[in-house]
């Protein structure tokens, strides 16, 4: 199983939505780096849902129900998306300000590659985060 970080603005498609949707293609990278992340990823592989822009904090996680295929909102068949679906809410959401602040952290790629939408997470960084976020999954 591989760990990743996801970003969504919150007033672009929140949390919220994430959950009253239930399963949910992850639409719109067009970032090569991005892409290539999405294309790696594995069903049962678990992502942070991060709320960029205006919140900057996780505030949940989903997990990768179907693997990489044609974004259906691209022009181009280079450009992949894949289903998610919430596994749980954190109940205490980890802002950006406190990852930074976090020497358990320094090294995340959310911190070096600030700019990347799909990002991925070590073990140890998910698992720590998970525990100071109190989530419980599905």
């Amino acid at each position: 199983m591989a760990y990743w970080l996801i970003k969504s603005e919150p007033e672009a498609f929140s949390w919220s939505e994430q959950v009253h949707n239930g399963v949910e293609p992850w639409t719109g990278v067009r970032n090569y780096q991005a892409r290539n992340n999405l294309a790696a990823m594995k069903t049962g592989d678990l992502a942070l849902f991060y709320h960029s822009v205006s919140e900057k904090q996780i505030v949940g996680v989903v997990e990768v129900v179907k693997e990489a295929y044609p974004d259906p909102t691209a022009d181009d068949p280079k450009w992949v998306c894949v289903d998610v679906k919430a596994n749980g809410a954190f109940a205490k959401p980890i802002t950006l300000a406190q990852i930074k602040a976090d020497p358990e952290l320094e090294n995340m790629a959310l911190l070096k590659q600030s700019r990347l939408s799909v990002a991925p997470v070590t073990e140890p960084e998910f698992r720590y985060l998970t525990k100071i976020g109190d989530w419980v999954g599905a």
